[in-house]
């Protein structure tokens, strides 16, 4: 069997972004929603693949963006976006950066670069969730799951992924991928990860019972290490997400549910 600490912290981790996205939008970017924010999961992983295939410095360029944008993500994750955010915590990215700098691949510069990644996706979960209509979003999250079993278990693209992570921004923080231990999780994986909290949170269904979830698939899903030594971390809250909308067809309508089915088709007197 199959057991690695430092990879179920990371699990743990993915856990953690299903579970703490809120829901819903500030007025002011509603007006930007549509229908093209559920292609922004699955082109992703096919525009980062393309890009550095296509220019190897793109891996430089994409290491910056991420150390750009990701502990503003953060910041509004602790502020607004994550279930408990109080603006005032917003304030904590700038500690948590600074830590993250002085020492980023120290055990405690590790952790704090986790949290960085975990709350920017936490953000864009929220975001993406309350701008795009769910059932092409959850279309999205499939999508971008089997991409990348398919780069994985196909092998492509293998060079691309390995320049991808080892990518730093002139020293200072990689925040495109987490490390712990000799174990690392793309930032493609927690992201899908907190697309589907973002996607159950806006249908109010329980958050806290797909974390559980997408960690216990996850552990399962691992003993492919047995056999092989990469694994598409996209899949295990892909899965998660698909039996929770099996799971939703299958369940008979309740009586009420049926009565006013019932008493909406009779004509009024």
């Amino acid at each position: 069997m199959y057991f690695e600490l430092d990879t179920a912290m990371l699990d743990a981790a993915q856990a953690v972004c299903v579970a703490l996205p809120a829901a819903g939008l500030p007025a002011l970017l509603r007006r930007f929603g549509g229908r093209g924010w559920s292609l922004v999961a699955p082109l992703s992983v096919v525009a980062t693949v393309i890009a550095i295939t296509v220019a190897a410095e793109s891996a430089e360029v994409l290491t910056w963006i991420a150390l750009l944008l990701v502990p503003p993500g953060c910041a509004l994750a602790l502020g607004w976006a994550a279930h408990g955010a109080r603006p005032w915590m917003a304030g904590l990215v700038v500690p948590m950066l600074a830590a993250a700098m002085v020492a980023p691949d120290d055990p405690l510069g590790r952790l704090l670069r986790l949290g960085l990644i975990v709350g920017s996706c936490v953000t864009v979960g929220r975001l993406l969730a309350g701008a795009a209509p769910l059932a092409l979003l959850k279309g999205g999250v499939l999508a971008m799951a089997t991409i990348d079993a398919v780069f994985i278990f196909g092998d492509f693209f293998a060079e691309q992924n390995a320049q991808f992570n080892a990518a730093a921004p002139a020293g200072l923080p990689r925040l495109q991928v987490a490390d712990i231990g000799d174990v690392s999780t793309d930032y493609g994986d927690f992201f899908v990860a907190a697309l589907v909290g973002g996607i159950l949170a806006a249908e109010r269904r329980p958050q806290v019972v797909a974390a559980l979830a997408t960690f216990a698939v996850a552990q399962a899903f691992n003993q492919l290490f047995l056999v092989t030594d990469s694994l598409p971390g996209t899949v295990p809250p892909a899965l998660v997400l698909l039996a929770f909308e099996i799971r939703q067809a299958l369940r008979p309508k309740s009586s009420t549910t049926l009565l006013d089915a019932e008493l909406a088709g009779r004509p009024r007197l």
